[in-house]
């Protein structure tokens, strides 16, 4: 069975170091023998086969930390706690709205976690516990896992800010059509940033709440500090959200000054060649009593009248300040 659904497992000794353990040590393992911490991916079939088959839990918790698509949140099952939690996803060529999901189920002594895709926050932590410097209890790697996933959300969100103020101050210089497809792109990024963010903060606040018994009182300060900062992203994308959405309705009064201009100058337009063009029409009708057509100078008289006529329809505009 055992291929490459194990991306890393670590036996905390406590002291934050860990020994790294195969799938023979995992399953070897005993709990008076230390923390166990199982990540695994996903994808693989191996993974599913070993949570199903090998890992002692519900079926329920199995299916919920396999499934294809969830939003963060916090469940108290019996004595553990099923956790899901979305980090940024700053992999190459990934956009970072498109977050990547962490599911863990957290008991007294174990710790599993599946992922889909790589979380730089995730091997933040395991670089940690390779240099001894790791979580020592379940409860501080819970906290540390949240910091490093919210600490990595402060670049995106404060990239998002600096893009609408950038949008804001082009809204008069950049040409429309870009500008509208930049503004659209910014606003979905916005609400797919904020799709998870928002439960995010709720599940945090949530743990704090249940205080499973592994979670020490530090660590639920720890917690509601990285709630807190979850709060504060949320209501600046929130903030980003109406600056885009105000930024965007600029563009749209600007684009509707602009066509209201344009016809303007064509309804003067043709409010000024109607009369000509119907003095036009009614000498060029191939009749016979069309006044100065055997005159020599018509066509220079017809033109005078015309040009009069223009200069009259003018002169009545301006006085009727319609330019």
């Amino acid at each position: 069975m055992h291929g490459d659904g194990l991306v890393a497992a670590y036996r905390l000794d406590g002291s934050g170091g860990g020994q790294a353990l195969d799938w023979a040590a995992i399953d070897a393992w005993q709990p008076d023998q230390g923390l166990l911490w199982v990540h695994l991916n996903r994808a693989s079939d191996d993974a599913a086969q070993w949570l199903r088959e090998h890992s002692g839990l519900d079926p329920l918790i199995v299916e919920s930390m396999l499934e294809e698509s969830t939003r963060p949140r916090c469940m108290p099952i019996g004595d553990g706690v099923m956790l899901i939690l979305r980090g940024v996803n700053l992999n190459p060529g990934a956009d970072p709205e498109d977050m990547v999901s962490i599911r863990l189920w957290i008991e007294q002594d174990r710790i599993i976690s599946v992922r889909l895709r790589r979380l730089l926050s995730v091997v933040d932590l395991r670089a940690a516990i390779d240099a001894g410097r790791g979580p020592r209890t379940v409860g501080e790697f819970v906290s540390t896992l949240a910091d490093r996933l919210v600490a990595r959300m402060a670049d995106v969100v404060a990239d998002v800010d600096d893009e609408v103020d950038r949008l804001q101050d082009q809204v008069l210089d950049v040409e429309s059509r870009r500008l509208r497809s930049e503004l659209t792109r910014t606003r979905r990024m916005i609400i797919a940033l904020r799709r998870y963010l928002a439960p995010q903060r709720d599940a945090l606040a949530r743990l704090t709440q249940v205080r499973p018994a592994w979670l020490r009182e530090v660590d639920v300060l720890h917690l509601r500090e990285e709630a807190d900062r979850v709060v504060r992203y949320v209501e600046d994308l929130d903030a980003a959200r109406e600056r885009a959405a105000v930024t965007q309705e600029e563009l749209a009064n600007r684009l509707a000054e602009q066509i209201n201009s344009r016809m303007y100058v064509l309804s003067v337009v043709a409010a000024v060649f109607l009369p000509l063009g119907f003095l036009t029409g009614l000498f060029g009708i191939n009749v016979g009593g069309i006044p100065l057509a055997d005159n020599p100078w018509g066509f220079f008289q017809v033109g005078a009248v015309l040009l009069l006529i223009t200069l009259l329809q003018l002169l009545l505009f301006r006085w009727r300040r319609w330019l």
